[in-house]
């Protein structure tokens, strides 16, 4: 059986850690599937893959695309695609158009949007209203970055009550679940205490309901990574190698 949103929560009462990564082909959401990843986000991290400096530029089409791939390698996690920027910020209706394409094209569960500052969280309220589950996302919101920069949020007490408080927005609105990213580790324990629906972190410590990293980061295959993620094999310094050696028996004349 397909993990479902309600599962998530069930796992929270339940204090079952919940397991997310980042997947943007066929190949790799199959491996992850077949690993037991709980959510698979295709995340407008996608950026990176397409060699972007920032999330800003990916469209609707881009993660449409990449969704669909990622649909169709998965069987069992529950597969969350984001809004990219300016996809939902203008309207309601527009927000509606947005979420509603990509559950009726991509086959996904649910959409991801970041933000919650009021405007939003009516959003956010009118798409669940309409059927459509949704995860919210606040702290360090990647699409804000010429506004925020890359750093850690919340480490401020107004800036850390104006998060606290947007999370408890969210959860009023009826999203599913919420991604705290890169806030300090006390913010997300007070956060994910008080909420009924489950918190993912990425850089915002333990005591989170579960984690996502950005796959690409997990297998060491970028050039940097960011301070909170961990890497846990170095594919780029093998598959460098791989296609080293593969070159050199190529010019050898060794293979075939």
């Amino acid at each position: 059986m397909a993990i479902t949103t309600g599962q998530l929560i069930q796992w929270k009462q339940q204090g079952r850690s919940i397991v997310a990564l980042t997947a943007w082909d066929y190949a790799i959401a199959q491996l992850l599937d077949a690993a037991g990843v709980d959510l698979i986000l295709v995340g407008d991290s996608l950026a990176v893959v397409l060699g972007y400096e920032t999330t800003l530029p990916i469209t609707l089409e881009e993660m449409l695309h990449h969704a669909k791939a990622v649909r169709r390698g998965v069987k069992q996690a529950l597969v969350v695609v984001d809004l990219p920027f300016l996809t939902y910020q203008e309207s309601i209706s527009q927000a509606m158009h947005s979420a509603g394409l990509i559950l009726k094209e991509t086959g996904a569960q649910a959409v991801k949007l970041e933000g919650g500052y009021p405007a939003m969280v009516e959003t956010v309220a009118r798409l669940v209203q309409a059927g459509i589950p949704v995860m919210g996302h606040v702290g360090l919101t990647p699409q804000s970055v010429h506004q925020l920069g890359l750093r850690q949020q919340g480490k401020t007490q107004e800036a850390s009550e104006t998060i606290f408080h947007q999370a408890m927005a969210l959860e009023q609105a009826g999203v599913f679940s919420i991604v705290l990213e890169h806030i300090p580790a006390d913010l997300a324990r007070k956060i994910t205490q008080k909420l009924n629906i489950p918190t993912i972190g990425i850089g915002a410590g333990v005591d989170c309901d579960g984690q996502v990293l950005v796959t690409s980061d997990v297998l060491g295959l970028g050039e940097k990574h960011p301070p909170f993620a961990k890497v846990y094999t170095n594919l780029r310094e093998t598959i460098t190698k791989a296609v080293k050696d593969y070159a050199s028996e190529v010019r050898d004349r060794q293979f075939p």
